[in-house]
């Protein structure tokens, strides 16, 4: 029987931050729904929606993107799935992560939030940590850049190159991860590139 899923892209709105390295969770949501010809609508949970599927006959997707800053993403997480109806362990969240190199995922469900304060909200909202995460590498801070700036800061020029490559190969991993279980899509997007 199919499932229905809430995959969302963390980021914080406003176009000065669209292109930063914080909003990669929103721009892989972005191309979920444009391999979809499909485009965000309002949604009163505060948040821009698409409601799809994996394909046709498949498992629901509901592609979010969310209105409030990433720290405070919790609460409209939690509405949205209980709007949906959605279990947390089909509740998908798409975020950026200094820990991994860029150009790299991982995926996992459950866990601590690494210091990530959007993963931290939404576990405590959803009352567990048992919700799927794709982490989308940006790696560490050249030097002794604060973090906090290198995350709001735009990618470079050469990340820019290989961005939707990166973009795509996490949008993969998300319906992998759907359509074939945790396990198939980590063993193939865990892998180093060839």
């Amino acid at each position: 029987m199919p499932h229905t899923w809430l995959v969302v892209g963390l980021g914080n709105p406003g176009p000065q931050y669209e292109q930063t390295r914080h909003n990669v969770g929103q721009m892989v949501v972005d191309e979920l729904a444009e391999r979809r010809s499909e485009r965000f609508r309002a949604h009163k949970a505060g948040a821009r929606v698409v409601e799809t599927w994996l394909r046709p006959g498949a498992d629901k997707l509901v592609l979010a993107k969310l209105n409030c800053f990433m720290n405070i993403s919790g609460g409209p997480v939690a509405n949205l799935a209980k709007f949906y109806g959605v279990d947390p362990a089909h509740v998908v969240v798409v975020h950026d992560e200094l820990d991994i190199p860029f150009d790299s995922l991982r995926l996992k469900i459950g866990g601590g939030h690494g210091g990530h304060n959007g993963v931290r909200d939404i576990a405590k909202a959803l009352d567990t940590p048992e919700f799927v995460r794709v982490r989308v590498g940006i790696g560490r801070p050249p030097g002794r850049q604060d973090p906090a700036d290198w995350v709001l800061s735009p990618f470079g020029a050469a990340e820019r190159k290989a961005l939707p490559l990166v973009l795509s190969d996490a949008a993969d991993a998300v319906e992998q991860l759907i359509d074939e279980g945790l396990l198939a899509a980590q063993q193939k997007h865990h892998a180093p590139r060839a």
